[in-house]
């Protein structure tokens, strides 16, 4: 059997996709994938072991300029791909409507989420099945549960793995010295841990003997990590690295802090510890998904409110506590860097997070101001 996913972006939501296949592959022996996906993505479809091609888009870039696009021949070449081989069916993983007008040049049946499950429901209308996926549950067990209605198998209990083969990388050299990533780049500013606090925490993690990585991918980026580690020799800011490159740097680190980031669930799809820290959006739905991965959530009471932009009017005890123009957004104040530093010495130690009660629905309370969540993996408990 041979199937096509279209699942082109972002980087969390393609790495959401792998547990899937690996379903997949344990379900319907001998059965290939090819993937259609953003170009800055394509590295990641082909470390997983059941996937043949990738056949890169730019879906992005040619937004921008879709003349140049078509004068190019891109496009042309993309769809010629697409209809290269005759598929037994074709997944739209995604719920846009730019992901299911891409499935209009690939072979039927093309199965999709009906449009009380897509994110924009006019997608569904693409699709020659579209299947019921209740929202309100992880990512990672939708795709899961759409996967397994589209091909005709029962969703596997217990958690679904992504599956990839890290032989497909380079391994890190076998005498680096033990380190840390710290994943501070995001897209929001809400999201942005601030600076102060990962001064404080690289501060932290120094006096206890442990060098520090900074990687980056934009030039903003760059900076920022520039000035975390302006004046500290246990910290490097690493060049710019491809995927792989990236993908190698977390898969030699011992533990990982991330705010909510993409390459936070490169962390998780390697298993690497890590704890992601939320303040205006909801773990629950998008947060790093597998094993030795830690969510720390703000409490106040705002949060989460999903917002691009902080709206929260301080409180007078607020202003009097915290300096307004470094501990933005406030509701980072709840995850300040003693609690990160104390949460992130047990899990290096222990693997677990302090007073986590796993019987308490995967969350309870870390210290006052922050809840420390687990993955839920029991779908039915969903």
């Amino acid at each position: 059997m041979r199937v096509l996913v279209v699942k082109t972006s972002s980087l969390g939501d393609v790495i959401h996709t792998l547990p899937a296949l690996t379903d997949a592959a344990r379900a319907i022996p001998g059965i290939r994938f090819d993937w259609v996906v953003e170009e800055a993505f394509a590295e990641i479809p082909s470390w997983h072991p059941a996937v043949d091609r990738v056949i890169p888009v730019a879906v992005r870039r040619w937004r921008k300029a879709p003349l140049a696009a078509l004068r190019s021949g891109e496009w042309r070449r993309f769809t010629r791909r697409v209809k290269q081989i005759r598929y037994d069916a074709t997944i739209d993983a995604q719920g846009l409507i730019k992901s299911a007008l891409l499935t209009r040049f690939a072979s039927k049946p093309v199965h999709g989420l009906d449009r009380n499950s897509a994110r924009e429901p006019f997608a569904s209308r693409f699709y020659t099945t579209a299947h019921a996926v209740p929202v309100g549950r992880h990512a990672v067990e939708r795709v899961r549960e759409l996967f397994a209605k589209a091909l005709g198998y029962a969703v596997p209990d217990g958690p679904g793995e992504y599956g990839l083969d890290r032989s497909r990388l380079h391994a890190p050299p076998a005498d680096t010295p033990p380190y840390l990533l710290f994943l501070h780049g995001t897209t929001w500013t809400t999201k942005h841990w601030p600076e102060l606090y990962w001064r404080q925490l690289i501060e932290l993690a120094g006096a206890a003997g442990w060098a520090i990585r900074l990687p980056w991918g934009s030039a903003d980026e760059q900076a920022r990590a520039e000035r975390l580690a302006a004046g500290m020799a246990h910290v490097t800011v690493l060049p710019r690295l491809t995927l792989a490159g990236i993908a190698t740097e977390l898969a030699g680190a011992r533990a990982c802090v991330a705010v909510d980031t993409g390459l936070g669930h490169l962390a998780a799809a390697f298993d690497i510890p890590t704890l992601s820290l939320f303040g205006p959006t909801n773990p629950g739905y998008t947060g790093a998904w597998g094993h030795n991965q830690f969510h720390l959530a703000s409490n106040l009471s705002c949060a989460p409110c999903l917002q691009r932009r902080c709206t929260h009017t301080p409180t007078s005890d607020e202003r009097a506590r915290y300096d307004l123009s470094t501990e933005q957004p406030l509701c980072f104040t709840r995850l300040n860097p003693e609690r990160i530093w104390h949460a992130l010495q047990t899990v290096l130690a222990d693997g677990v997070l302090p007073d986590t009660d796993p019987t308490a629905n995967g969350t309870s309370p870390v210290s006052d101001g922050c809840v420390a969540l687990r993955p839920v993996f029991d779908r039915k408990a969903r």
